[in-house]
C-alpha cells in the first residue's frame, strides 16, 4: 500500500525527524496543523474547557516534540499520536485545576467558585482518562477509537481511514466501548 500524495511528504518528514532532523517534526506538524486545529476545536466545544484551540494544538506539539523517541511513521499515525497528546494535555490541565481547588497554598474555595462552569469538564476528563486506561487493557483498539473520537474530534469514517479499518468496524468498536464506559460509570 503506497501513501497518498498528501501523506507522502509527511511520511518523509517524519522519517527525517526520526533520523535526527530537529526541524522535520515541526514541518510535519505544520502540514497537518489545520486538521489538528479542527479536531481540537471540536473537542473543546464539547468540553466547554478554558483552553483555546491554538493553545491545545501547540501544547500537544510540545508534548510530542519533547518525547525522547518519536514513533510516528506516517500522517495517520501522527494524527493519532496528536489526539493522544491532546488527551494528555487536557488531563494534565484537569489534574492541575483539581489540585488548585484543593488549596495550593491559597484561600479555600468551593469547586464551583474555583472552576466556574468548568468544574464538570474537569471531573469528566479525569474520569474518562481513568476509564480509558482500563478499557485499553481490555481492548486497545476500542480505547484508541474513543480517544480519537472524543479527544481528537474525528468522525467514524475519518477514524476508519486513519486506522485502516472499515467504518462498520469502527462503529461496532465505538458502540462496544461506549457500553463499557457507561457500565463502568454506572458502577
Amino acid at each position: 500500500m503506497t501513501p497518498s500524495s498528501a501523506e507522502a511528504p509527511v511520511t518523509q518528514l517524519l522519517a527525517r525527524a526520526r533520523d535526527g532532523d530537529a526541524q522535520a517534526l515541526g514541518s510535519a506538524y505544520l502540514a497537518v496543523y489545520d486538521e489538528l486545529k479542527r479536531a481540537a476545536r471540536a473537542q473543546l466545544r464539547r468540553m466547554r474547557d478554558g483552553f483555546q484551540t491554538t493553545a491545545l494544538v501547540h501544547e500537544a506539539y510540545l508534548k510530542l516534540a519533547g518525547g525522547a523517541d518519536l514513533k510516528a511513521v506516517d500522517r495517520n499515525h501522527l494524527l493519532a499520536l496528536s489526539a493522544r497528546a491532546m488527551r494528555q494535555v487536557l488531563v494534565d490541565d484537569a489534574r492541575a485545576r483539581k489540585a488548585d481547588k484543593r488549596g495550593g497554598g491559597q484561600e479555600a474555595l468551593t469547586l464551583s467558585a474555583a472552576l466556574g462552569d468548568q468544574a464538570s469538564a474537569v471531573v469528566e476528563v479525569l474520569a474518562l482518562d481513568e476509564l480509558l486506561t482500563g478499557l485499553h487493557k481490555l481492548d486497545a483498539r476500542a480505547a484508541q477509537i474513543v480517544e480519537m473520537r472524543y479527544f481528537g474530534g474525528y468522525e467514524e469514517a475519518e477514524i476508519g481511514e486513519l486506522l485502516g479499518l472499515s467504518e462498520r468496524t469502527v462503529r461496532r468498536d465505538w458502540r462496544k466501548a461506549r457500553a463499557f464506559l457507561l457500565a463502568e460509570l454506572q458502577g
